[in-house]
């Protein structure tokens, strides 16, 4: 039974470019019919994708700012409060990958924007969604990204592992602290998926690659109702990549 959406809101990072995991998530929510509520450093890219989705008949409104700052995170949180009246879904998306080499190579600098990027990005919308969450009156759902490199032992990605590594922390211990509170905290961690930045990238092209659809569905599941009875969970999604 596909998921259903109807009623809801769904706060979406990491939108801003076509043909990547947050546009495609957010579209996924959008057909299951939740209101969208769209957040990303690119204002440019979140414009479009609102008019993207409305020409779909999608209701959405978006958030532009810089998410590794916790303003930004405070500012879309209240923009699904003001445009939308709550908040039942967050799905954090907003990430990347920068750094791939020997650990000793890796730079401070290097470092901080995995982590910032991958990490405070995560942390800092969490934080400024579980109030808002919490006012509503059935809790919500939060599916954040970690990434396999998070349970698996991948070579020269130290700075990268780190960081999705502290986004399971964060989602366990988030789970923990609010399950009497009815919200639930779950975590996909995707192989490479089929994205035109990552085909771009690949030295090898037969390289396995997951597909969008496959992420999708999972983070679907974990982000609806059906799923109302598992948290706490850092779920790899491997298909064939793997």
């Amino acid at each position: 039974m596909p998921a259903d959406f109807h009623g809801k809101v769904a706060l979406i990072t990491g939108v801003g470019r076509v043909g990547q995991i947050g546009h495609a998530v957010a579209r996924g929510l959008g057909r299951a019919g939740a209101k969208l509520l769209l957040a990303d450093v690119n204002a440019v890219g979140l414009a479009e994708r609102v008019k993207e989705f409305a020409a779909e008949g999608i209701p959405a409104k978006a958030s532009p700012g810089d998410l590794t700052q916790p303003e930004a995170a405070r500012a879309a949180a209240a923009a699904a409060q003001s445009h939308f009246g709550g908040l039942d879904v967050v799905v954090n998306v907003a990430g990347g990958f920068f750094s791939f080499g020997p650990f000793t190579e890796v730079t401070p600098e290097i470092l901080d924007r995995e982590l910032a990027v991958n990490f405070k990005t995560a942390f800092f919308t969490c934080q400024a969604a579980v109030p808002v969450l919490l006012a509503g009156k059935a809790g919500g759902s939060i599916v954040n990204f970690a990434s396999i490199a998070a349970v698996q032992s991948l070579m020269h990605m130290a700075a990268y592992s780190a960081a999705k590594s502290a986004v399971a922390g964060l989602t366990r211990a988030l789970a923990r602290e609010y399950r009497d509170a009815g919200i639930r905290v779950n975590a996909v961690a995707p192989a490479t998926v089929r994205t035109a930045d990552n085909v771009a990238q690949m030295a090898d092209p037969k390289t396995p690659l997951l597909e969008l659809e496959d992420v999708v569905h999972t983070v679907l599941f974990l982000a609806s109702d059906e799923a109302s009875a598992i948290t706490g969970q850092i779920v790899p999604i491997t298909g064939k990549a793997h």
